[in-house]
């Protein structure tokens, strides 16, 4: 190696080098103002997350999001004063924070208007236009029908009971990036389709 050439990009650096000098301080100072930094990243910090929703009608909350949608029931539990909770396993969680501007987008994509609270629950099923005609017929109220977005997926939006405003979701894209050929036509899917041009949630 001639004596100008630069060393591999994987060389470590001399022991008295001043940028192995500059990163070990960097590595012992203190992390900046509001950074919580985990002590040990290879264990989860969170290990489920479970959403709490009380239902005025219980009975008919667990019917629907149980029997209706098909969450798997894990645990039932009662107590003193007619206590009741049931836990459904509902697959992978997901904590999706959007600001207003991302809430409104996609309002106006699902749904053309703003109409989402706070908090809204979304779920991912193999086919949104069955599962969307089930829970109408199970009691929910279509707030918009089956709608291709542009990031693609086919989404539907409810209410639901509880007090829920929901998403039925479904990824039009396999793993492998090809369109799922059994719901992405030629004239698009939905009453309201999207033109796909930009990401985006569900």
């Amino acid at each position: 190696m001639a004596a100008d050439s630069p060393a591999p990009a994987d060389s470590p650096a001399p022991a008295d080098s001043p940028a192995l000098a500059d990163s070990q301080a960097l590595a012992d100072s203190p992390a900046p103002a509001g950074s919580f930094a985990l002590a040990d990243s290879s264990a989860p910090a969170v290990r489920q997350l479970r959403l709490v929703v009380e239902a005025t009608d219980h009975e008919a909350a667990v019917a629907f999001f149980r029997d209706a949608l098909g969450l798997p029931e894990e645990a039932a539990f009662s107590g003193e004063g007619d206590a009741r909770v049931v836990i459904l396993d509902a697959g992978r969680a997901t904590l999706e924070i959007a600001n207003p501007a991302q809430k409104r987008l996609i309002d106006e994509v699902e749904v053309g208007r703003q109409v989402a609270p706070r908090i809204r629950v979304a779920f991912e099923v193999d086919d949104t236009e069955a599962t969307t005609a089930r829970l109408v017929a199970a009691g929910a109220s279509e707030i918009a029908p089956p709608t291709r977005t542009p990031w693609q997926s086919l989404n539907s939006r409810l209410d639901a009971p509880a007090g829920l405003q929901i998403t039925i979701f479904q990824e039009l894209l396999r793993p492998d990036g090809e369109a799922d050929r059994r719901r992405v036509g030629v004239e698009g899917v939905g009453a309201r389709d999207a033109e796909p041009e930009g990401d985006g949630d569900s």
